[in-house]
């Protein structure tokens, strides 16, 4: 047999310009993200309470039961009845009010307990920000950012997010009946040199109310998979999959036990950038697999809205008790207009990227997080209130000026 040739590396790049790609997106209502949404509460209420207050809590739903277990330093004042309080307010303003997971029944168990002095000595040094503290952990943290969509996101993990955001704004609205709160779908797109241009398929299954058939169920969806979908882009209609099993009633977390920081490609890129592995949800900002991951998405939406890049990714590492990155990476993926050691160093001029320092940067010490455990933390419009401050693009010009 002949032995095939290796591919040139101009023929590599040019056989991955034309391609299918998907990303998958999962509700509020989904069991993980029921968890993520109540791991955030907490964290929100401990930040409101004291802006230094640290958690780390995780969320477990099944049938008829929330559990939620962690860590905390904060004020006393701060009871298991808050937390319960909080958790059983996420669960109504999702929507579940089904047998076997109702806010008001719902049997909830807090197992909080105080934070180890042994973890807190790695990070503290005095009171409030301090640029010199360490990073409470190792890890590896990714941001990535291109010029798919106008909030500088891939447009598969963009699209799948809007739909399911659509239908649960609508069911909130009472705009449809008959639609519950778990959901997932999953959009295919069509790439053309590089360049998303179409919808192969997308896939939407939600739960929905006894007597619903699978037609009726898809012609309610119909609407808002279209609406969201830029002209043109819709899929064959034999490609368009609404509950493909053919029902959906039993859902939520009588369907399926969730846990917190399970829909972590979900939660960032869709599957279109690297991950460092970590989670962000029940983790106050002073962890860096929160913080960080924030400020590397930060970063790159930043050097391509500036014009530097059609996409670029950024990888930040951390050693625990360490206050600075050991290692700052950036990569514009073959579409750089300036060099990337230039942009490496224009970045850590202008953003201080120790802990202390991206928390001070971007503001996160504030009751902000609750909002972000649903439809992505990436690709949303930065808010008044220091709400994802990680999405401005206010270093544009001061990278400009820098690197020319």
């Amino acid at each position: 047999m002949q032995k095939q040739q290796p591919q040139s590396q101009e023929q590599a790049q040019h056989d991955l310009k034309d391609y299918i790609f998907t990303s998958e997106s999962v509700s509020e209502g989904h069991p993980d993200k029921v968890c993520d949404r109540v791991s955030d509460a907490v964290v929100d209420l401990y930040l409101a309470a004291d802006p230094q207050s640290r958690v780390a809590v995780e969320t477990l739903v099944t049938t008829d039961s929330i559990v939620i277990a962690g860590e905390t330093r904060g004020p006393d004042s701060i009871t298991h009845d808050d937390i319960e309080r909080v958790a059983r307010e996420a669960i109504k303003s999702i929507g579940y009010e089904q047998e076997g997971f109702h806010w008001k029944t719902v049997n909830v168990d807090v197992k909080v307990h105080k934070q180890s002095v042994d973890i807190a000595q790695g990070v503290d040094e005095g009171t409030g920000i301090d640029t010199n503290e360490g990073a409470g952990d190792q890890g590896i943290m990714f941001g990535y950012a291109c010029r798919e969509t106008d909030v500088l996101m891939p447009a598969a993990i963009h699209y799948s997010h809007a739909i399911l955001q659509a239908l649960a704004d609508a069911r909130r609205a009472g705009e449809i009946k008959g639609i519950e709160p778990d959901s997932k779908s999953q959009v295919t797109l069509e790439y053309k040199n590089d360049k998303p241009v179409r919808a192969t398929s997308v896939v939407v299954s939600t739960q929905h109310a006894d007597g619903l058939s699978q037609e009726e169920v898809k012609e309610i969806v119909r609407p808002y998979v279209e609406k969201v979908l830029p002209e043109g882009w819709m899929c064959p209609e034999e490609e368009f999959y609404v509950n493909p099993t053919g029902r959906f009633v039993i859902g939520g977390p009588v369907g399926d036990c969730g846990l917190t920081g399970r829909k972590i490609i979900v939660d960032t890129y869709g599957g279109a950038a690297p991950h460092g592995g970590g989670a962000f949800s029940g983790k106050d900002p002073t962890k860096v697999d929160r913080s960080a991951a924030y400020v590397a998405r930060y970063l790159a939406k930043n050097v391509v809205a500036a014009g530097y890049a059609e996409g670029c990714t950024i990888q930040l590492a951390y050693a625990i008790g360490v206050s600075k990155p050991l290692s700052v990476y950036l990569n514009t993926h073959g579409t750089g207009t300036a060099p990337e050691e230039e942009l490496i160093k224009a970045l850590q001029e202008l953003v201080d990227l120790s802990p202390g320092g991206i928390r001070k940067h971007l503001n996160l010490h504030r009751p902000i997080y609750e909002r972000t455990a649903a439809y992505g933390h990436f690709g949303r419009q930065p808010e008044a209130d220091g709400g994802f401050s990680w999405e401005k693009t206010d270093l544009v010009e001061s990278l400009q000026k820098i690197v020319g």
